[in-house]
């Protein structure tokens, strides 16, 4: 059965979705932008900067289940420029030291709310 998730420690969601659903085995956020908790786009930033902030936001609806980053499976990214993926791959990998998830990268041509990524995972909840 699907369960909603949702979190304070995370930015609320800005449209017609859940920050992340579960079914009790699997947890699917929504894609995070590297929104502020009060909802402020850091879009002038460097893609290391961005890609941090939608990795810390994952972080805390990963949190609100009692999960770490470890538990990730699977993450997309979604670049506005794949030019950038070196950058974003640095920040990322702070977050992922040891046995990272599997994960995609793709250049979308134009993130939302004009950030320069998005970034969205599966996590395991056993």
């Amino acid at each position: 059965m699907k369960r909603l998730v949702s979190t304070d420690d995370a930015p609320a969601a800005v449209g017609a979705y859940s920050q992340a659903t579960t079914n009790g085995d699997l947890l699917f956020t929504a894609g995070q932008l590297p929104l502020t908790l009060e909802g402020d786009v850091r879009d002038e930033g460097p893609v290391a900067v961005q890609t941090r902030q939608c990795l810390e936001n994952v972080a805390a609806i990963l949190a609100a289940e009692d999960l770490e980053m470890a538990d990730i499976l699977k993450v997309t990214v979604y670049l506005d420029d794949i030019s950038d993926f070196d950058e974003m791959n640095e920040a990322y990998a702070e977050f992922f030291e040891t046995s990272p998830p599997a994960r995609s990268a793709i250049e979308v041509g134009s993130v939302p709310k004009g950030a320069a990524v998005e970034i969205e995972v599966v996590a395991t909840l056993e």
